[in-house]
């Protein structure tokens, strides 16, 4: 079984859009979590959105494991990136929390431990001097809506191969897309 657990408002439309293309309700409350379970072909699944603060996740994400008892190298957290480029995504083993907010609360919850994969949804940098905090509150402009929303679609298809394939191989063949997808997003205004 694969748990998808979030952070950000990307990360919960990422989810939306993923039930919605699989018929998933979601609609069961546990561990401060709406969550919904389903099946993608033979793969078991289970997507979680907590409801604390974006900041506070782990305090769902790391008791819904517990509760379930899902080893986090089955777990996968969706959420937004300010690092990445406005629409690019990144599909990642493991890592560190990269001065996400949300994503230091899961790793905290999770005991420390960093071994889940991550779908990073890039939403890119404020513009000017605009405080990150209220660039991620804002709603997206007409162009990164667009890119926002193809690179929804676009996670749909590697959560999807990714539960038949397994995650280097959705690794490997998503994020050699991407890349492309990164160098020509570099010559276009946000």
């Amino acid at each position: 079984m694969y748990n998808t657990l979030l952070a950000g408002q990307v990360g919960f439309e990422m989810i939306d859009a993923f039930v919605e293309s699989q018929g998933i309700p979601m609609n069961t409350i546990n561990c401060k979590a709406i969550f919904g379970q389903g099946f993608v072909g033979d793969a078991p699944l289970l997507l979680a959105k907590p409801q604390t603060y974006m900041n506070l996740s782990g305090e769902s994400t790391g008791p819904l494991a517990a509760y379930y008892k899902l080893p986090l190298n089955r777990v996968i957290v969706f959420h937004d990136d300010m690092n990445l480029p406005c629409g690019v995504l990144r599909l990642q083993h493991n890592g560190g929390h990269g001065s996400h907010n949300g994503l230091k609360s899961v790793i905290y919850h999770f005991r420390g431990n960093r071994e889940f994969a991550r779908l990073r949804i890039g939403i890119g940098r404020p513009p000017g001097q605009m405080d990150p905090k209220a660039f991620l509150l804002q709603k997206f402009n007409t162009i990164a809506r667009e890119r926002i929303d193809t690179a929804l679609q676009e996670g749909v298809d590697v959560l999807k191969f990714l539960l038949s394939k397994g995650l280097t191989e959705s690794a490997r063949r998503f994020n050699t897309e991407q890349k492309y997808k990164h160098i020509r997003l570099q010559t276009l205004p946000a």
